[in-house]
């Protein structure tokens, strides 16, 4: 295994304290919380850069980034739903997406990387998560939640766009 494969491996230990300090939800859990999602977001970042540079890019990571992302996104999604914080409706709709491009690309010969839209999508969830695990004062709730819709709507427009791809030279999206 690659060091950038490991790098999205070691994404899926944030998950279990990041679920744990959601638990509850302190002030100071928070903050943890926040610390332990931003660093694994960033090894995002990290393991396809390190990939790249390395020339170390692997099926085995073509397949895993993907899947890891989407845990590292659902996750925290679905514990603030049962903090009341985001609608369960909203977070169906990125998991329905997540679930039908997975499926989707189990029939595709080959992965490709993602488009501005995939970044896009990925980006805006990042942001709203941080926004809604964060202990903000209450003015932010309403960003907070208008982050979170504009990521749902990024998430289903990235999803049409890879299962629709377009003829003007837009590729399909990685996750």
């Amino acid at each position: 295994m690659t060091i950038p494969n490991w790098i999205t491996f070691s994404r899926l230990l944030a998950l279990p304290f990041l679920l744990y300090g959601l638990r509850n939800p302190t002030p100071q859990a928070r903050w943890v919380c926040l610390a332990i999602f931003l660093v694994a977001a960033l090894t995002d970042w990290l393991d396809g850069y390190l990939a790249r540079k390395l020339n170390q890019i692997s099926e085995l990571g073509k397949f895993l980034d993907p899947l890891v992302d989407k845990l590292l996104v659902l996750a925290p999604l679905l514990a603030l739903i049962e903090l009341g914080q985001v609608p369960a409706w909203g977070v169906f709709l990125i998991l329905a997406r997540e679930l039908a491009i997975a499926g989707w690309r189990v029939s595709q010969t080959t992965i490709t990387g993602a488009n501005i839209w995939g970044k896009l999508k990925t980006v805006s969830q990042i942001v709203a998560i941080v926004l809604l695990i964060a202990p903000l004062p209450e003015v932010w709730q309403i960003p907070s939640v208008i982050a979170f819709w504009i990521s749902v709507v990024l998430t289903l427009i990235s999803g049409a766009i890879y299962i629709f791809p377009q003829k003007d030279g837009i590729s399909t999206v990685k996750n």
